[in-house]
């Protein structure tokens, strides 16, 4: 799911954003991209399903913010299959 959540250019972007800020909210991410609010909610909500942005409602706000824990475990999940794709050490074992 995470790396669906990640095929999108636009999330992939929204990404970006929010890792320069605290936290925001729909409005502010609007304003940085050129896509319809209705299109960056939708962005929104794949990335908190996907578990790497939260969603917090606060008063009539709600705010969306980078989950950098979240993000590390995925990024070395990654870094850690590419290792042993490229090292060849995920065939030899399923040979053994």
């Amino acid at each position: 799911m995470r790396f669906a959540a990640l095929s999108h250019p636009a999330r992939i972007e929204i990404l970006r954003y929010l890792a320069g800020s605290q936290s925001c909210c729909c409005k502010d991410v609007v304003e940085q991209l050129d896509l319809a609010q209705s299109t960056v909610s939708q962005h929104l909500k794949v990335l908190v399903e996907a578990g790497l942005v939260r969603f917090s409602s606060e008063r009539q706000r709600s705010l969306y913010e980078i989950d950098r824990e979240a993000l590390t475990a995925f990024s070395n999940q990654v870094a850690d299959l590419i290792q042993a794709c490229c090292s060849g050490k995920e065939k030899q074992d399923s040979k053994a």
